[in-house]
């Protein structure tokens, strides 16, 4: 982290491939982005990194612009639902309330904690039952994941779990978004549990939000939803429905369509976010650069080994 002079802002950065990678907005006092910006600004020429922000918000990217010269380009949208604005009612909401009556049926139930309430050896076997379910797959997330469980300083972060005949079958995380909000974390579940559960947890946690002073929830960060959903519309044009191929066809090897897919059902609102870059040259650099902090590319564990040693 970089903070302004004051203290009232940082901006959270990690180095790749000699980018250094803001994610969002900075933290903090908007009135004191200019401050952490600056230092930023010097600790990137200082180092001689090229500085590049993923998923700020419009504001964020404004003042990036003028702070930094650092132009925009949108990237995606943030999925937000309103919690009092959500009901399962209406025929928009037809999958998503048919999946939580099934899975009603098969006998689950959901706790939604806040993690301080939650002793360590509960969490830790929750935590060793995320990993396990995990598997081998590749832990992503950069921008919008907080990348540890059951840390001591998490206290205000929110835990749902599912559980079917008292075993434990699925668990979402949530982490503090401002006073008032949550920003989806985390979802793993049991392989063998059944489909809908994800819906599941996130209606009972959107349900216990006035409880917990909750009037947001953020789920996922789309990209390109834009040219998903303008694409598959009637008179769509050549460019536009060439483009949304080509998204569809990369959505076989990264969750970029699905991701949309799954957000939609819970009709949010969408909230647009900007990749900064200092010139065009600079955006396959900086592409290449994101995917890897979003581990949608890993370099083979020799490599890694062999730039260690160097």
């Amino acid at each position: 982290m970089v903070w302004s002079p004051t203290g009232k802002a940082a901006i959270t950065y990690r180095v790749v491939q000699g980018v250094a990678l803001a994610s969002g907005d900075p933290i903090g006092d908007p009135e004191a982005w200019p401050g952490a910006m600056a230092a930023f600004r010097q600790l990137v020429e200082e180092y001689a990194w090229t500085p590049a922000v993923i998923g700020s918000s419009e504001q964020g990217a404004t003042v990036f612009k003028r702070e930094c010269a650092l132009s925009a380009l949108e990237l995606g949208d943030e999925a937000i639902v309103d919690v009092d604005d959500f009901s399962l009612d209406g025929r928009s909401m037809r999958g998503v309330r048919q999946a939580c009556t099934r899975i009603t049926r098969a006998g689950y139930t959901v706790q939604v904690r806040r993690t301080r309430d939650i002793d360590a050896t509960e969490f830790a076997a929750l935590a060793a039952a995320a990993d396990k379910w995990r598997g081998e797959n590749v832990e992503r997330g950069f921008s919008m994941a907080l990348s540890r469980l059951g840390d001591l300083a998490d206290a205000d972060c929110v835990l749902a779990t599912a559980c079917q005949g008292g075993a434990l079958r699925g668990l979402l995380h949530f982490v503090p978004w401002g006073s008032d909000g949550l920003s989806l974390d985390l979802m793993r579940r049991d392989r063998a549990a059944d489909n809908g559960l994800n819906e599941f947890m996130i209606e009972k946690v959107l349900a216990a939000g006035p409880a917990l002073g909750v009037q947001r929830v953020s789920l996922n960060f789309a990209v390109f939803r834009d040219a998903l959903e303008r694409g598959e519309r009637i008179g769509a044009g050549p460019i536009l429905r060439c483009w949304r191929a080509l998204i569809v066809f990369l959505s076989r090897f990264w969750q970029i369509e699905s991701l949309y897919r799954f957000n939609v059902k819970f009709r949010p609102y969408w909230e647009p976010r900007f990749l900064s870059y200092p010139r065009v040259r600079d955006i396959p650099r900086i592409a290449l650069a994101a995917l890897e902090a979003e581990a949608f590319l890993v370099r083979p564990r020799l490599l890694k080994r062999l730039l260690l040693r160097n």
